[in-house]
């Protein structure tokens, strides 16, 4: 499965609208998972910017060992100094790529912004080589924006 029925998956964003904070995130990363055949591990990560780092929010995938990324390490790291997105259509050819799981051949992450701030980001691992669409940018997009009205 490829493409994704955005318009409907965008409608059916409006469905979480009276839920916030963790609560929200969680939802959301479970009805990604679901809803999108080739996202294998969805997750958030959000900015300290006191130490410099990524910390882990909630996530549906296998575990890893990744719960805390410097600023510039890995491709979430990167997205932390960029704030712009970053696809990897194959993880094997990025030199700069913090390796979650062997199964891992995709990578996205889109930056969530509140007040003009970047306060974290969506990561999505795929088991695919580049699968990632225009759609899923304006998907990814969307959500990292009704999350961030909802904080």
């Amino acid at each position: 499965m490829k493409s994704i029925p955005l318009k409907r998956l965008l409608n059916e964003l409006l469905e979480f609208d009276h839920l916030e904070g963790t609560e929200l995130q969680q939802n959301l990363v479970s009805w990604l998972d679901k809803n999108v055949s080739y996202y294998n591990w969805t997750g958030f990560y959000f900015m300290n910017e006191e130490k410099q780092q990524l910390e882990i929010g909630p996530y549906v995938g296998a575990f890893t060992d990744h719960s805390i990324i410097p600023y510039g390490k890995g491709i979430c790291g990167q997205v932390a100094l960029s704030g712009k997105t970053f696809e990897v259509p194959d993880v094997n050819a990025q030199d700069n790529y913090l390796a979650c799981s062997l199964a891992t051949k995709s990578e996205i992450v889109v930056p969530i912004y509140a007040n003009d701030k970047l306060i974290g980001q969506i990561d999505i691992d795929s088991h695919q080589l580049d699968p990632f669409t225009t759609e899923d940018h304006e998907l990814l997009e969307r959500v990292a924006e009704f999350v961030a009205n909802r904080l």
